[in-house]
């Protein structure tokens, strides 16, 4: 990728007597618009960086100085949004990329600021802007980038950087499913569940069954809607299937139970040089049978997101082994699978290719899906 850097404040200024939204969330207009938050306002879940902690609704950079923070996860082409306070000229943001063998930092100085500012970065078709208040455009020609990149943010000595309202849009998604027939879609034969159009949605009815994509995806960014039309019902939408096989992927959980006392979970560890079994990790989660976000069997879902009989969007982002989702907008899981290569998901790390079905888990499979769009990881 070569990105050109500049700026070009576009931002938008709250009206006189508009309500203000609340910090760290999105309106049911930006779930729906595809957006997603990459900070809670509680945790610092999605980020490395040793000095990382939310204080006060506030991703804060610590005040020891020095340091880098990135997202976990990597994107190719995105709108990206912020609000930040930095009490130096000291602290970087931008995007890290990289090619083989090689990595690069384009990024931009945040002007100093007591208040809350919005900063804004848009990447796309190989060009990078950074829209920061009060800087002059400036321009690079690095490499090309052939992997996603993270956002990535520098901070300088004696400096203390907070950022909140951190979201972050996906773009040039394309649809898998067009609102009005099944056409590139295929029912795996000989199972009980019945796929049908429904208000331009495809409802699944019954169970058990599996309605795959004809295409295949290996790394992706994947949203889609969804509604359980009764209470705790089980689906899933697999992944990296392999030909031929009914539900043998992975899976992004759909499963809406949730309870007040946590629950035990045993996660496997594996060694992520050796890839060997280490053990088994008790861990403890409110989700029921994973939960709706979860990567089934793998990890739950650490938060409730999602509740029967409303529609609710869920994003799934596969790179490399390296699995996260959102649900409504708020990440849900981030993990890595360190497991021994195999082309089965089920008994290994499976990198290669695969199809994306929609599960019909069992009689009582009552469930709606719409609005299917991906976009490629290259």
């Amino acid at each position: 990728m070569r990105p050109y850097i500049a700026c070009c404040m576009l931002f938008a200024l709250a009206l006189p007597g508009q309500a203000q939204q609340k910090p760290n969330t999105l309106t049911p207009k930006e779930i729906a618009d595809g957006w997603i938050l990459l900070f809670d306002g509680e945790t610092t879940f999605g980020w490395n960086g040793k000095a990382l902690k939310a204080v006060d609704g506030a991703l804060h950079f610590g005040d020891l100085g020095a340091g880098v923070a990135r997202s976990s996860v990597p994107f190719v082409s995105f709108e990206f949004r912020a609000e930040y306070q930095c009490d130096t000229k000291n602290t970087l943001l931008g995007v890290k990329g990289s090619a083989p063998g090689v990595e690069s930092y384009q990024g931009q100085f945040l002007p100093m600021s007591k208040e809350w500012t919005p900063v804004r970065l848009h990447v796309e078709n190989r060009k990078i802007v950074i829209d920061v208040p009060g800087t002059e455009p400036e321009t690079k020609f690095p490499f090309d980038w052939t992997d996603p990149c993270v956002i990535r943010i520098n901070q300088g000595k004696n400096t203390v950087t907070k950022l909140r309202n951190i979201k972050l849009r996906p773009l040039n998604m394309k649809p898998l499913f067009n609102g009005k027939d099944l056409a590139g879609w295929k029912e795996f034969p000989g199972k009980k569940s019945k796929f049908a159009i429904v208000d331009n949605a495809i409802n699944v009815k019954d169970g058990p069954g599996d309605l795959q994509t004809a295409g295949k995806h290996k790394d992706f960014i994947l949203q889609l809607d969804c509604i359980s039309h009764g209470k705790h019902l089980n689906s899933g939408i697999f992944f990296r299937c392999r030909d031929n096989e009914y539900q043998n992927g992975y899976e992004a959980q759909i499963h809406n139970g949730f309870d007040e006392k946590p629950k035990k979970y045993l996660i496997d560890e594996y060694d992520p040089k050796t890839n060997k079994l280490l053990g088994k990790k008790e861990m403890l989660f409110n989700a029921l049978d994973y939960g709706t976000g979860a990567i089934y069997r793998r990890m739950p879902a650490r938060k409730q997101l999602a509740k029967d009989g409303e529609w609710f969007t869920m994003t799934v982002v596969a790179h490399g082994n390296h699995l996260a989702t959102w649900v409504n907008g708020v990440q849900v899981t981030d993990w890595y699978d360190h497991r021994p290569k195999s082309d089965n998901a089920r008994t290994g790390c499976k990198l290669e290719a695969g199809h994306i079905s929609i599960q019909g888990h069992d009689p009582t499979t009552n469930l709606s899906f719409k609005n299917f769009r991906i976009a490629e990881l290259k």
